[in-house]
């Protein structure tokens, strides 16, 4: 019902406004300004290209404030991008990567024609864009194998033939964000030009950290980018890009958002929230206190309310890349050469129990180099064949580090009480055997004629003929650290062609085929050691207890694999008119496979291991390699233009069917496991138009229908206190058949109106309107049902004024102007349920409504 209501009003709105600017003759004077893609590798009309794609220029990004992919999602439908505690997730149509360093992205991101394809570079700002282009559904002919949801094309603004220059600065009170921005652009001499542009931003963030008494998210941004373009002759042009930049945060717009009382059975914890838990406990065995919590009293705050309890985390990337690209033109052809290097690296330190108390953290790092190579060549247009061929070689070497910290007495304290307790209380399994616990080597016998013979004397009675070091499992991992390291090397190389035939003048067929060949050489270990001395601890010591509580082995595991594949696209275009063009596509999608990185346990399954304690086993599930994954792709189509230019509308439909879906899927408790899914189908409609109602005023619209499911995917992850389907070995899952998946809504989309008229003599004043609107959607990838996002409309305004001839303007934005609370991405909250019977989960909480002002100053 909410989504015919959606549908009925857009049309409506549109239909009305349409309707109104007929009947007064102003859209027969208003024609649309063209908008240039090139989505196909020809610079093309938008109209023209039979493939949905999304295009947001350079000058509404600055308007708009969009300064990263995190924010254009909300100006393109079926776009979702969002960070988590330790990865970042995008999707387009419902499919994406998951969170897991070993993934490339199915979103293949591509700058300036070089692959971006790994998740940490989503989250780089933005700098002196002339457009994006968001490429919906399998990409995988012109834009590499990978992309296999779709592909997002940034280009950089260019060096023009005239000096220009530009200074912008944004301020925004409530976050104390501050945003420069500077580009000088021209040319050098007849030969050369010249482009630099500067962003600095700096922010302190939407969520109060009431632990540290800050305002958190604080960020610090840095980009600096020199282009270069040298003009060699009439037939051979090259351009050079240089560029070097850092995004620094520290703490996350994350915070607890539900906690829930206990269940547990033990007594200490029962009826307790995970907050109550940590903010003191105490645990007493007759005379002696076996555990005393007591955390900051920050740790109460439990609900969602732009405040967090945290001790602190942050993550430091530092980023650089060159490209070289040299076009040479002879007789109509054009032969293209990219050379690409790039590279980054990455500092982070998760707070990843997500409260104040210092329960436990993760530390990452990753470096990344790439270097890729790509030979274009392009035919004339307007002969009966044209085709694109070309080839494609990169390598590149990702290395991969992080560990669990367990740098306080609290998570000791607490399992030692959890395990006096489980023991104490019910009797059901043997203590361990370890060494300098609080109640070693104590019997019945050693008790006798001691008043705590009393206190353990129920133990005893439970057939226990001594403690052996109860209550020591806490102890056992004091000062672990879990340090895990993962290296991938990769060598691609690939060649593709792409022919249209023109039948005749109005009716045309593409064929396109890539073929692609891979080799991946992959490695992880994990081991134990103290983070106090540097020590390994000896095989056994504290295996077990890590096992329980943490999900986690010691592995060393190594892998080699290669792997081919041809991508073939089908196209037709038909011209109906002049002014409708129809198309289909049927395509056939791959996505390579690989090593997982945050595993915390091997491959082999179902197995019971490790033996610490002969009569207490566990059972680890884990991953190592995973397979390729595969898509069909059928997509209709037809751009239109109306009413004499001043109106356009584009619509697509599409069926994907997805075999051996790559996820990434949640351990439920530290860990990230990476398997093939098994299929899934999404199909939907997508919609995008622009209107001149006016010579001042213009409406822009966008909708996209979705529909997902996964169609066999017995092995899924249980949300917490989830019936399982099935159990193997122990082990329990749930069938996702039938379900969707996380961030898929059954709409999205966006209606824009913008109006422009003067004022004075030489002053413009500027109005902007954009709704962007969602219906629910579960922002946690076990689809909890408890994590829905219910479906909201937001709204962005924008007043500016300005003096075109003498280049300044003033602007005031809002964004989120009815303060809706959205939340970007939730997961069960680290060891609260698995260790102390608490259901609950952390989210990221958007911003909520601000205001800014903006001026900008612009000379020629």
């Amino acid at each position: 019902m909410a989504l015919k209501n959606v549908v009925s009003s857009f049309r409506k709105s549109l239909l009305a406004t349409s309707i109104a600017a007929l009947s007064s003759g102003a859209v027969a004077q208003a024609v649309l300004e063209e908008v240039i893609v090139t989505a196909t590798l020809r610079a093309e009309s938008l109209q023209d290209v039979p493939v949905s794609v999304n295009a947001v220029t350079g000058e509404k990004m600055l308007e708009a404030g969009i300064g990263k992919i995190e924010d254009l999602q909300s100006y393109v439908p079926n776009l979702t991008m969002s960070e988590t505690g330790i990865g970042t997730n995008i999707y387009i149509r419902g499919i994406g990567s998951g969170i897991n360093p070993g993934f490339e992205q199915s979103v293949g991101m591509y700058f300036d024609g070089v692959s971006y394809g790994r998740a940490q570079l989503t989250r780089a700002p933005f700098l002196d864009l002339q457009r994006v282009e968001v490429l919906r559904g399998p990409q995988n002919i012109l834009f590499g194998k990978n992309s296999i949801a779709g592909a997002l094309s940034l280009i950089s603004a260019r060096p023009g033939q005239e000096f220009e220059g530009m200074v912008s600065g944004t301020f925004e009170p409530d976050t104390n964000e501050r945003i420069l921005d500077f580009v000088a652009s021209g040319p050098i001499n007849d030969e050369f030009g010249a482009r630099l542009a500067i962003r600095k931003r700096e922010i302190d963030g939407h969520i109060e950290n009431i632990t540290l008494n800050r305002d958190e998210p604080q960020r610090e941004e840095q980009t600096i980018r020199l282009i270069l373009d040298w003009d060699v002759n009439a037939d051979l042009t090259a351009s050079l890009k240089l560029e070097t930049g850092s995004f620094d945060v520290n703490g996350r717009q994350i915070e607890i958002i539900n906690d829930q009382r206990s269940t547990s059975g033990t007594s200490a914890f029962t009826g307790r929230t995970y907050a109550e838990i940590l903010d003191f406990t105490e645990i007493p065995v007759g005379p002696i206190i076996l555990a005393r919590v007591d955390a900051d009293s920050s740790v109460l705050n439990n609900r969602q309310d732009y405040k967090r309890s945290s001790n602190g985390d942050f993550s430091y990337n530092d980023t650089r890349n060159a490209t070289l690209n040299v076009d040479y033109y002879r007789d109509g052809h054009q032969f293209t050469f990219i050379t690409g290097l790039l590279g980054y690296k990455t500092d982070e330190l998760c707070d990843c129990d997500f409260t104040g108390a210092p329960v436990f953290s993760v530390a990452a790092e990753e470096e990344y180099k790439q270097f890729s190579q790509e030979l274009r060549w392009v035919s004339p247009v307007g002969e009966t064949f044209e085709f694109i061929a070309g080839g494609f070689v990169q390598f590149s070497e990702l290395d991969f580090y992080d560990s669990i910290r367990v740098d306080s007495d609290i998570l000791p304290g607490l399992l030692n009480a959890a395990d006096l307790q489980e023991v104490g209380g019910r009797g059901e399994r043997p203590p361990f055997d370890l060494e300098g616990g609080p109640f070693d080597d104590v019997t019945e016998n050693s008790l006798e004629g001691s008043p705590l013979l009393g206190v353990f004397q129920p133990l005893f009675n439970a057939g226990l003929p001594e403690l052996g070091g109860i209550g020591d499992a806490g102890d056992a991992i004091r000062n672990l650290g879990t340090p895990r390291y993962f290296s991938s090397d990769t060598e691609l190389f690939s060649v593709f062609l792409q022919t249209t035939w023109n039948v005749t003048d109005v009716f045309r067929t593409t064929l396109g085929l890539r073929y692609a060949y891979e080799k991946k050489d992959g490695s992880r270990s994990l081991d134990f050691r103290n983070i106090a001395t540097g020590e390994r601890f000896a095989e056994g010591e504290i295996d077990t207890v890590v096992a329980k509580n943490f999900s986690a082995e010691r592995h060393n595991l190594k892998g080699s694999r290669t792997e081919s594949n041809v991508s073939p696209s089908l196209n037709f275009q038909y011209d109906y008119n002049d002014d409708i063009m129809l198309y289909s596509t049927i395509s056939k999608g791959f996505k390579s496979g690989g090593y997982d990185a945050r595993s915390n346990a091997s491959p082999d399954t179902n197995s019971i291991r490790p033996l610490q304690n002969a009569d207490d086993p566990q059972i680890l599930v884990g991953s190592f390699e995973y397979d390729e994954e595969e898509a069909t792709s059928l997509e209709v189509g037809a751009k239109t233009t109306l009413w004499n230019g001043a109106a356009e509308l584009n619509v697509a439909a599409f069926y994907t069917k997805y075999d051996n879906l790559q996820v990434s899927i949640f351990d439920g408790t530290l860990g990230f496991n990476v398997g093939n899914a098994g299929a899934a189908n999404t199909m939907g409609i997508e919609l995008d138009g622009r209107v001149a109602l006016s010579e001042k005023l213009m409406l822009t619209g966008a909708l996209a229908l979705l529909d997902f499911e996964f169609t066999d995917y017995e092995n899924g992850q249980c949300y917490q206190g989830q019936p399982a389907d099935s159990v193997q070995d122990g082990v329990e899952y749930c069938n996702y058949k039938g379900k969707t998946n996380q961030y898929v809504a059954d709409y999205s989309g966006n209606i824009g109106l913008v109006y422009t008229t003067s004022v004075w003599e030489d002053l413009e004043l500027r109005s902007a309107a954009d709704f962007v609107f969602t219906g629910d959607y579960n922002s946690s990838q076990n689809l909890d049902p408890s994590q829905e996002q219910q479906g909201y409309v937001k709204t962005n305004l924008r007043v500016s004024l300005s003096d075109p001839l003498k280049g300044w303007e003033v602007a005031a934005l809002v964004k989120n102007l009815t303060d809706e609370t959205i939340i970007s991405y939730s997961n069960d909250t680290p060891l609260s349920s698995n260790i102390f019977g608490s259901i609950g989960h952390y989210g990221f909480v958007e911003a909520p409504r601000t205001f800014a002002i903006q001026g900008t100053y612009r000379w020629y």
